[in-house]
């Protein structure tokens, strides 16, 4: 057999396996982006964000637990191994910055700004490790990233105005706060939200190898999900049952909330980490960029947020800031978590 019929078949399936990547990276994007959509649709519904939240994690921790079990079943003789007491306080640790603050203060910030603006500051996660990694662990800053820095908060800032000017649009659930004050409120906490999630992905690094992360994202997105139903429990008791409550709430909630715990959640996770997989971490990032403006057409189609030049432009200001942070060199452990949840689940 000659070397070209060798090669021929092989490269077919070269092609189809970054046809598969970028499918599932593509498609991951663009789920975890509807988080916020159907956020703001349990919000019309007569949601609070402690609800929103607390169902969210209600219904994706026996997927959680799911994925956790399998990747350790399927993973090497070291990610087969208990975890051991200083393993297990990381996860806790990880699992509280990661994902239960990061997605409170996320669903928190959500009733005050649009979905759109969620995802421009979300999307300051690369930007937010590096600073991180110059205060905290002696990285120097090169002049590129400078720039690449200077324009990702400039295209946030123009997208906050954005917000800003169309605040009346965007904040219908300011709580006794005027609606710009409601969008500046929210663009904070987001940003915390984004802040809080750099911190886990700096401190992550070390456990991805050791655990593998798929193990990792199942373990501690299970100790998220479980401190997320105390903060639900104990909001709906000190309240009174104001906050958290479920018995005025329609069906659609239900609905929504099923959605968003498995196709903005759970199965994102999963295609993203598939996309990285057969792409590779840093191609698959730059697929993942479709994201926000997945998040500005959906929030278009089903929250009527309107879409202006402006808006565009900040945005496509912002991906092109982290575009260029992707392009030098970084910490893999970081550029990987950052593909996974570039906001999210925030994930």
């Amino acid at each position: 057999m000659t070397l070209a019929a060798l090669s021929s078949p092989l490269s077919a399936l070269t092609r189809d396996r970054r046809t598969q990547g970028f499918l599932c990276a593509l498609a991951g994007a663009v789920a975890f982006s509807g988080k916020a959509i159907v956020a703001k649709l349990m919000y019309r519904h007569g949601a609070d964000a402690i609800s929103v939240v607390g169902l969210r994690m209600a219904m994706a921790l026996p997927m959680f637990l799911l994925m956790a079990w399998w990747a350790g079943r399927s993973s090497g003789a070291g990610g087969r191994l208990p975890l051991s007491r200083r393993q297990l306080w990381q996860v806790i640790g990880l699992g509280f910055t990661g994902y239960y603050l990061a997605s409170t203060l996320d669903f928190l910030g959500l009733q005050y700004i649009s979905a759109s603006l969620e995802r421009a500051i979300l999307y300051l996660n690369p930007s937010l490790v590096l600073l991180l990694s110059v205060c905290f662990l002696g990285a120097r800053l090169r002049w590129v990233q400078v720039l690449a820095l200077m324009i990702s908060y400039a295209g946030v800032l123009v997208v906050f105005l954005h917000d800003w000017d169309v605040a009346h649009m965007v904040s219908d659930a300011s709580q006794g706060l005027d609606a710009r004050s409601a969008v500046a409120m929210g663009s904070v906490l987001v940003f915390l939200s984004a802040l809080s999630y750099a911190i886990y992905l700096m401190g992550s690094g070390q456990l991805v190898q050791q655990l593998g992360s798929m193990r990792l994202v199942g373990l501690a997105s299970c100790a998220a999900c479980l401190m997320c139903l105390a903060q639900w429990w104990v909001a709906h008791a000190l309240s009174e049952g104001r906050l958290g409550g479920l018995d005025h709430l329609p069906w659609q909630v239900w609905g929504l909330s099923a959605l968003n715990a498995t196709a903005c959640t759970v199965l994102p996770v999963w295609l993203v980490m598939r996309g990285v997989q057969l792409l590779g971490a840093s191609v698959a990032a730059q697929v993942g960029m479709v994201g926000p403006l997945s998040t500005i057409w959906l929030a278009s189609w089903f929250l009527d947020e309107p879409v202006t030049a402006r808006l565009m432009m900040g945005t496509g200001t912002v991906l092109l800031g982290i575009l260029v942070l992707s392009r030098m060199n970084r910490p893999p452990a970081p550029q990987v978590k950052t593909v996974i949840e570039s906001g999210g689940a925030k994930d």
